[in-house]
């Protein structure tokens, strides 16, 4: 062979190998994931990129890894990358690719929750609301017009991660990725519509062709290739619809969000752990907790209405990445303990035993060796129970796992890691008095209302949404009234009265503040009434309505009016409130 042959097929040869080396063979059976044709135990844990900063990525996935974690998941917002239509931001903490990178720098894998509907209580689910206000759009259904929008995005992000090789197909750490995003729940308004919808998504993302598999969480009528998946508090009862998919938990509520006025969630590291023992127990494979950190909701990006800023979720890892003791440790002796039963839970026969009074032993056999899971669900009275001519006392509420099912390695109610307390104190600047340099700055309102035109006159209030673009929490409503000397609307029992679903409003007449009110109870809409007294001449009636993040779930949540509905200055009458002026339209 002439030398430049050789070298040529040297060279082809080196590639082939390589290629074939650093690809990953992802897949399913009705047990696990299988990784490169080995079941696969999978703990993973959400860590949303845009709730933190890059500094903090390292850290937050190191962290992670050493909790006993080998995956990390997070959700894609289509809003944060595409504020507006077409231009994309994948800059400062939107760096997917860089956050990416950076799980496989940590040696774990990634699952990629593009959806691109997210909830997450993130601000109007992770939609822009330039798609909203697209003419002829039904999102989240059989609409041709939304469906063009989200598989551009959805394929954009795909594009994206393929070009930096990241799948793990390409031998990147991707080894999951979901398409939509608890449809199921409110599927059921959406009719023959949202049926035909949810299939148009599967054979959609499949034709994107990533080379590892496509999951839909909350969806029992889920497609194939897609695995449909539970979410919720405990999922040791879920069967996956399809009997050669494995048992998978995409949500493993840690904590719970927190909304503005409330107390601090809090989820017991005791009651984390029996979940996720009586998951495992019951054949379960893959449990991601959502969150395993929280983090931040920075800027505008909280949903609701009435998210509070922290996102801490009473995660593993608390809101500014310290470890949350004592449930980061309970939990990190769970996940090393299953590890190291990975072979016998993915391969071994299952066997039961009934102690009745929801008390139970479930044993894994395989090569001659047995693993058991001895469960007391009942959360009153503790038991005790013999097995194998020996006998265990379990607490009420717990999982005892015994990897040889001899001696008890670990009881879910039994915690060893030490709780952590950690104390805020004022910096420096807080208890020295300094001298402070303040500047400030007009809200640019040619950039964010009615699509660039800053300020406009119409003949009816306008939706608020419409408006804005959801470039401002805040809009204006003016107009004025003229009066003459003998109008009735001159008196002192005129009150002002408004219908708004703007969540805040405060209201200016003259230029002078009259009052403020905002929604209150759970609920996000509320009317406004005041006394007010009009002058002869012109008056100025002044309303600045307040949003304070757009809702993020339930069925045709997009639709939710926010802003000012009715605006109205009402008199006492003899048969009750008559309307004097009504502002709604003229």
């Amino acid at each position: 062979m002439a030398p430049f042959q050789k070298l040529l097929f040297f060279s082809l040869l080196s590639y082939c190998l390589s290629s074939s080396i650093s690809a990953i063979d992802v897949s399913r059976d009705g047990r696990a994931l299988t990784i490169d044709g080995e079941r696969r135990i999978i703990h993973s844990g959400s860590i949303h990129y845009t709730r933190s900063t890059p500094e903090m990525w390292p850290d937050l996935i190191q962290k992670s890894k050493e909790g006993g974690l080998n995956t990390i998941e997070t959700y894609v917002f289509w809003n944060a990358h595409e504020p507006e239509r077409r231009q994309y931001d994948f800059s400062g903490n939107l760096d997917l690719v860089r956050f990416i990178k950076q799980i496989q720098d940590t040696g774990m894998y990634a699952f990629l929750r593009i959806g691109p509907y997210a909830c997450a209580e993130w601000n109007y689910g992770g939609y822009p609301v330039w798609l909203h206000n697209i003419e002829g759009i039904e999102m989240r259904t059989n609409n041709d017009v939304y469906k063009k929008e989200m598989q551009n995005f959805t394929t954009y992000i795909v594009d994206l991660m393929k070009k930096e090789k990241l799948f793990a197909s390409q031998g990147g750490p991707i080894i999951l990725a979901q398409i939509e995003n608890e449809y199921g729940n409110v599927m059921g308004p959406y009719g023959d519509a949202g049926k035909e919808y949810i299939n148009w998504c599967a054979t959609m993302a499949n034709s994107l062709d990533i080379g590892v598999p496509w999951v839909m969480c909350q969806q029992s009528d889920a497609p194939l290739p897609m695995i449909n998946t539970c979410n919720g508090w405990y999922c040791d009862q879920f069967t996956p619809s399809n009997p050669n998919s494995p048992k998978m938990w995409t949500e493993n509520w840690t904590g719970w969000f927190k909304g503005w006025g409330e107390p601090d969630p809090h989820r017991t590291a005791e009651d984390l752990a029996f979940a996720v023992a009586r998951f495992f127990q019951l054949g379960g494979t893959f449990n991601n907790y959502y969150m395993y950190h929280g983090g931040t909701n920075f800027g505008r990006v909280a949903g609701g209405p009435y998210i509070a800023t922290t996102y801490d979720y009473d995660a593993p890892l608390d809101e500014y990445g310290n470890l949350n003791q004592p449930k980061w440790g309970h939990l990190k002796e769970l996940h090393l303990l299953l590890t190291s039963m990975e072979k016998v839970l993915t391969h071994g026969d299952v066997s039961s035993i009934d102690y009745h009074n929801i008390v139970s032993a479930t044993i894994y056999s395989f090569n001659g060796t047995s693993s058991c899971f001895l469960s007391n669900a009942n959360d009153s009275a503790d038991a005790t129970i013999s097995y194998q001519g020996t006998n265990y006392t379990l607490p009420t509420w717990s999982v005892s796992i015994l990897p040889d099912c001899k001696a008890v390695a670990y009881n879910t109610a039994k915690v060893n890691t030490q709780t952590s307390v950690f104390v805020k104190k004022p910096n420096q600047a807080e208890d020295e008095p300094i001298a402070l340099s303040w500047t400030w700055r007009p809200e640019h309102i040619k950039h964010t209302v009615n699509h660039g035109l800053g300020s406009f006159s119409a003949k009816q209030i306008i939706e608020q949404k419409a408006a804005t673009n959801d470039s401002s929490d805040y809009l204006w409503y003016m107009t004025s009234v003229h009066l003459d000397k003998d109008d009735l609307v001159l008196g002192d029992d005129l009150t002002l009265r408004v219908n708004t679903t703007g969540h805040v409003l405060h209201a200016y007449v003259n230029g002078k503040h009259i009052g403020s009110e905002w929604s209150q109870g759970g609920s996000y809409q509320f009317i406004f009434e005041q006394k007010v007294k009009l002058k002869k001449g012109k008056n100025q009636l002044t309303l600045l309505s307040v949003t304070v993040g757009l809702k993020n779930y339930g069925s045709f949540f997009y639709d939710t009016p926010v802003g000012l509905g009715g605006v109205q200055l009402v008199r006492n009458h003899s048969d009750g409130l008559k309307i004097i002026k009504d502002f709604s339209s003229n």
